[in-house]
């Protein structure tokens, strides 16, 4: 008597958009880019609806989706340069320094609170932090799958090594030396606070003090050593005085500037500052995405890159002279 064989498993276009989300802060941790991750889950998404009758139902869905998501994302950093921030390429600046600019695909790129996959909204938001985020792509690409598999989605290291056609011994080596390299960042020295309400208080007076220009009393709200950084410039500042001193000086144009309240970015409280037009009302001037620590403005990671980020975040180019909407 012939066996009848169980049908092999089909696999609904329909089944694959679930997971988009979480593949979306996996390709983001992988990339450094929002944008780019974008392109790769879609690639990821149309690799598997081709190949959709090629699965065998071996591993899950889930596992077959990160695994083709993996190899796009390997596709993609081929031969690339890794994204950075500006204080992970030179030394900081000086307020009178003459001011560089790099392309947008050198820096890494902020990524809205919304979009936040279910790993980052579990616990902490710290594994979407943007130093975090940068820290990664100081690894070798197949060692940040290995980290970001195993230590932010909590995959067992037989299935990272099954992934990524590896074996155990060689992923959790892998992971050692990832965590060494992470280590020599002192990324754990400032973790991410939750937005509490003396959190919340701090960001309305800073939200206050910067559109009155207040500096008497935006020094009461930054820690001495912050630091400011504003991709796609290359140089950064370090040092309450010395940021402050750029406030007065260069960035003396930001006097006048509107903040609305934005959803936040990286686990972080973010404003959309808009600086007056001569025309009339405000235009988009760059994106604040601040780090508190201890009761205090720790890091001002300022995003010039308004006209893809601003539509990113739900946000308009322009406000009216009262700060309505344009």
């Amino acid at each position: 008597m012939d066996l009848e064989l169980p049908a092999r498993p089909a696999v609904d276009v329909a089944a694959l958009e679930p997971y988009r989300g979480e593949l979306t802060g996996y390709c983001y941790r992988m990339l450094g880019s929002v944008f780019e991750a974008d392109d790769a889950v879609q690639e990821t998404i149309v690799r598997a609806w081709k190949a959709a009758d090629r699965f065998e139902g071996r591993s899950s869905l889930r596992s077959w989706l990160y695994r083709i998501a993996t190899n796009v994302c390997l596709d993609h950093l081929a031969g690339r340069n890794r994204r950075a921030r500006p204080m992970d390429l030179q030394q900081s600046a000086t307020v009178d320094s003459v001011l560089s600019f790099r392309p947008a695909e050198a820096w890494v790129e902020p990524l809205p609170n919304a979009e936040l996959d279910p790993a980052a909204r579990a616990a902490t938001s710290d594994s979407v932090r943007l130093a975090f985020i940068a820290a990664l792509q100081l690894l070798p690409p197949r060692q940040r799958a290995a980290l970001i598999l195993c230590e932010v989605l909590d995959w067992r290291a037989a299935e990272a090594a099954e992934l990524l056609g590896s074996t155990v011994a060689s992923v959790n080596s892998a992971l050692q030396r990832a965590r060494a390299t992470l280590a020599d960042t002192g990324l754990d020295d400032a973790p991410t606070a939750p937005v509490d309400r003396s959190q919340q208080d701090l960001l309305d007076r800073y939200l206050r003090a910067f559109e009155a220009y207040d500096i008497t009393a935006l020094t009461a709200l930054i820690h001495e050593d912050a630091r400011q950084s504003m991709p796609p410039i290359e140089q950064w500042l370090e040092g309450r005085s010395r940021i402050l001193e750029f406030w007065q000086g260069p960035g003396a144009e930001c006097r006048g500037s509107r903040l609305l309240v934005t959803e936040g970015a990286n686990g972080l409280p973010a404003f959309a500052q808009y600086r007056r037009n001569p025309e009339g009302g405000f235009r988009a001037w760059g994106l604040q995405v601040l780090h508190v620590v201890d009761g205090r403005i720790a890091e001002f990671s300022m995003f010039l890159d308004v006209e893809r980020l601003f539509p990113r975040f739900g946000l308009t180019l322009e406000l009216d002279d009262d700060g309505t909407p344009r």
